[in-house]
């Protein structure tokens, strides 16, 4: 049904993802296909790595991590943005297009008074991508 799932990670917060990432492992071990972690980073130092070279080196590790916890097949796909709160979308649409997902399995965020009046990233991904997205609320 499903040949590859793309799942955003935010390093800063992978404590946050744990659902999520259980999720898509699970699904990874049913469908039999691998999983993408994809990050979104700026290619300027920041907290989680200096140079794009050690995010993408700190990715590709997380990914090896989530392999072995979970037994499933897995790569990393680091995306670069000159401001990745303002691009994420965008960068996520990227990853799953580069890395030809058909399905995406993200965290949701807290909901709170401003999804009035600005759409989840869920919904914009799933807006702007062809890949099935499936949203998994809660930690």
């Amino acid at each position: 049904m499903y040949s590859r799932i793309l799942v955003p990670v935010d390093l800063a917060h992978a404590e946050r993802l744990s659902k999520a990432l259980k999720t898509a492992a699970d699904l990874a071990r049913h469908y039999d296909i691998p999983v993408c972690y994809a990050g979104v980073s700026a290619e300027t130092p920041g907290s989680i790595a200096h140079s794009p070279k050690e995010y993408g080196e700190k990715l590709a590790a997380f990914a090896r991590d989530q392999a072995e916890l979970h037994g499933v097949k897995a790569e990393s796909r680091p995306v670069f943005s000159h401001d990745p709160s303002i691009d994420l979308d965008e960068a996520i649409v990227k990853a799953v297009k580069e890395s030809e997902a058909d399905l995406v399995v993200m965290a949701s965020h807290i909901p709170n008074i401003a999804d009035r009046f600005w759409p989840s990233n869920g919904g914009r991904v799933a807006a702007r991508s062809d890949a099935s997205v499936f949203v998994v609320r809660g930690t």
